[in-house]
């Protein structure tokens, strides 16, 4: 466990050099009230005018993400916790304009495996919703293909030990379970989104992260990013991680002085060097 977050500025130098890629959380980490600003949209830009490879890795559904996956300058958007990937690929030759690009979708787990762990997870959703106080379904689950998420901060509020007792019923029922800044999201697999960076880094730019890790960076805000934190020793909290501080075992190395977009911001400059 990292026992401080050092100030962003005692990044050093030397280990900035050597990153060529960043992977980033979406909600909170990029976006700000559920929108990305244009300081953090321009960071993306930055990081790729810099030449280095963006990848956002979310618990948000697929289908929510297709949109954003289609214009924001990044190589690809994990969605699910790292169940399924959406990435750019050009129509025809490679000298085409970036109006002829199709956005292809990848999975992790075949199509007949998916369709029987959607019928279990309706299950749980629905069981939630009847045991659970409060408890709704998020407003993004109809884009959702192999994961279920319990709104908790997004437009719901519902209390600490609500939250738990979905977790509860989720582990209960053989789902993985974590819990976002927003949602408390629920999956059946072994994937998260450690698993999903090595997935696509495989897939998509034929990498082994297992060899580079000190090459990239990973930006994130809450409690179902501990994975990144611990693997990453280029690993930065965006300040508003503050809010779960009490339930991180495993903090970020880095933390920004700004909140949200304007965290990732600053992320992005330290890495236009």
């Amino acid at each position: 466990m990292t026992k401080r977050m050092a100030p962003l500025a005692e990044w050093p130098l030397e280990a900035r050099r050597q990153i060529i890629g960043v992977f980033t959380d979406i909600d909170d980490t990029l976006t700000t009230d559920g929108a990305i600003t244009d300081d953090a949209l321009q960071a993306l830009h930055d990081l790729k005018a810099a030449g280095l490879h963006v990848i956002a890795i979310t618990g948000r559904p697929v289908g929510w993400s297709e949109p954003f996956a289609t214009v924001w300058p990044v190589d690809a958007i994990v969605a699910e916790n790292g169940s399924v990937a959406l990435f750019k690929r050009k129509k025809g030759n490679s000298h085409a304009s970036s109006l002829d690009t199709l956005l292809s979708k990848s999975y992790q787990i075949d199509a007949a495996t998916r369709e029987h762990n959607y019928a279990h997870l309706q299950r749980v959703l629905s069981r939630i919703e009847r045991e659970v106080q409060g408890a709704k379904r998020s407003t993004d689950s109809a884009g959702r293909e192999t994961d279920i998420a319990i709104d908790h901060s997004e437009f719901t509020q519902l209390p600490q030990e609500a939250i738990a007792q979905v977790v509860q019923i989720m582990q209960a029922e053989g789902l993985q379970a974590t819990v976002s800044s927003i949602h408390i999201n629920g999956w059946i697999g072994s994937h998260n989104k450690l698993q999903g960076a090595h997935w696509i880094s495989r897939e998509l730019l034929q990498r082994d992260l297992s060899q580079e890790m000190q090459r990239w960076a990973y930006v994130g805000d809450s409690t179902n990013d501990q994975l990144m934190f611990e693997a990453f020793d280029s690993s930065v909290g965006v300040a508003n991680i503050a809010r779960f501080l009490l339930e991180l075992k495993h903090l970020p190395r880095y933390i920004t002085q700004a909140e949200r977009g304007a965290g990732f911001a600053e992320v992005a400059a330290c890495l236009k060097l």
